[in-house]
Parts: C-alpha cells; sequence; structure tokens
C-alpha cells in the first residue's frame, strides 16, 4: 500500500502537455490529449464499437494495418472499409494512448453492461478536450448554478465562444447535436428534445475508483481529487470526501485540509482485475 497527498498535479516530472504526443512512447507516462479537433462530428460515444474494440484490437498488428485488419475480420460487424477506418481513429487515441487500460479491458474479457458507458465516457474525455471541457466544466458548472435544463443553442453558443469564428455556423450546431448525445449516452443529460434535463448522476462507485486509479499514472491538467473527469461524474472538489469513503480500492484521509489517499491496490491492472472484474 502507498500513500499519497493529490493536492499536486499528477504525475509530476512529465513533459509538457504541449509536446507530449496523443500516443506517447512507452518511455513517456500518458497524457490528455490537448490539440483541438472534430473527430465527434464522426465518431460518439460508440459504446459497442468500444467494446469489440477492447474485446479484438492486437498489439502485434501495426497502427498503420489495424483498421484493415479489423474490417477483414469483422471486428464491427458489417460496417463499410470506411466507416471502419473512422472508428479505428477514435479507438486508437482514447485506448492505445492509454496501454495499461486498454490491456486490461482485454484481460477481462466481459466488462458489465452497465459501466461500460462511463468507462467509454472517461476515455473520450481524454481524448477530446472539446467533449472533456463540455462534460467536466460547461454541464457541473450548470448544475452548480441551479439550472436544470440545457439546450441546443446553448451549447451551439458555448462550442463558438472556446475559438470564436473558428467554425461556421452549421458546424457549431452539428457540435453541439453530437456532445448532447454523447452526453445523453452516459446519462450525463436526459432527454432528446430541448430542452434536454440535467439529471441526477447515478455513477456507480467502482467508476470513481477506475478514474482515480488510471488518472494517478496519466498527466492531466487538474489535481486528482479536482477534475473534468470527476466532476463530469458529479464529483466536485468540495464533495470529493463525501464521495471518497466508498470508492473502492481508496482509503482517505483528511488532516488539516490536507487530502490522502491510500492506494490499496499496487496498479491500475491489479485494482482491475479486483473489482471490475468482480461486477462482470
Amino acid at each position: 500500500m502507498s500513500a499519497a497527498s493529490v493536492e499536486l498535479p499528477v504525475p509530476s516530472g512529465a513533459p509538457p502537455a504541449s509536446s507530449t504526443p496523443d500516443l506517447a512512447p512507452a518511455s513517456a507516462p500518458p497524457a490528455e490529449a490537448t490539440d483541438v479537433h472534430t473527430r465527434i462530428l464522426r465518431c460518439m460515444l460508440a459504446v459497442d464499437d468500444c467494446y469489440a474494440y477492447w474485446q479484438h484490437a492486437d498489439e502485434a498488428v501495426p497502427l498503420a494495418d489495424r483498421a484493415h485488419v479489423a474490417f477483414e475480420r469483422r471486428w464491427f460487424g458489417t460496417k463499410s472499409e470506411a466507416r471502419v477506418r473512422t472508428i479505428m481513429t477514435d479507438m486508437v487515441e482514447r485506448f492505445d494512448a492509454y496501454p495499461e487500460a486498454l490491456a486490461l479491458f482485454r484481460q477481462l474479457g466481459t466488462v458489465p453492461s452497465n459501466l461500460r458507458p462511463f468507462l467509454c465516457h472517461v476515455h473520450t474525455q481524454l481524448a477530446d478536450p472539446i467533449y472533456r471541457r463540455f462534460t467536466g466544466e460547461l454541464l457541473p458548472t450548470r448544475r452548480e448554478q441551479g439550472l436544470t435544463t440545457i439546450d441546443r443553442d446553448t451549447v451551439a453558443r458555448w462550442v463558438d465562444g472556446l475559438q470564436a469564428g473558428r467554425w461556421g455556423a452549421s458546424t457549431c450546431i452539428k457540435f453541439a447535436s453530437n456532445l448532447l448525445a454523447t452526453a445523453l449516452d452516459v446519462g450525463l443529460v436526459g432527454g432528446r428534445r430541448d430542452p434536454r434535463k440535467l439529471p441526477p448522476i447515478p455513477v456507480p462507485d467502482v467508476i470513481l475508483g477506475y478514474v482515480l486509479y488510471l488518472l494517478r499514472g496519466v498527466r492531466i491538467d487538474g489535481t486528482l481529487t479536482d477534475n473534468p473527469y470527476l466532476r463530469s461524474l458529479g464529483v466536485m472538489k468540495a464533495t470529493f470526501r463525501s464521495f471518497a469513503a466508498h470508492i473502492p480500492g481508496i482509503r482517505f484521509d483528511e488532516l488539516g485540509g490536507v487530502i490522502d489517499l491510500t492506494w490499496l491496490e499496487p496498479s491500475l491492472t491489479a485494482w482491475g482485475l479486483r473489482y471490475l472484474g468482480a461486477n462482470a
């Protein structure tokens, strides 16, 4: 077991995010993606595709060949080769960039269906800065302000405000539609028509454990107790202590306002085999 203060950026000693490629060399710590892109316009949460990728991804197949192999072997059913290439671009960025997590999913084989959307959500956040800000900043802020709904026009204006003038109005609206649809698949918003509701988020405790053990080894902008990944799931810095006692694989202590977490498992893999496997 090891104890660590969590009020520091994690992990230390990594190169700046701007100099860390999405697919980092094996010697470098994984990092959340920081380059803005438009992939969510073509591939949203894609839970079933993610699950298929976890079960079939083979590191022995070079990345350049993997989309063709996926198409030939029907990893994603009867989808066209062009569609498979689009999906594979996201799968690589979401999961290959975090190799211990992908290896864990492959080793588990079966992942409970109620957990899959949350796991896909966290990895979509890691790979997509706009989705990360939408779910980890905009939606939590509205909840904190006491607002109970959100609509597509509000999200479209928010997208345009991220980098004013970069995208046309139709692209901003498409962004808004896909961001909302992706969040709907996780349960972060409710309803397919405006105004969309902002319901309570029934996140399983085991997902919070996964987030903490995953982020312990990933360079992020934030700390282990205050970051967009936890905020998107309804866990704010001020409320972390109320969730901590229920998170599996973690022992929480607080003394003089300093939070310490004791890690009861040595790695994400060990934690996942014990707790995600127990939910299978």
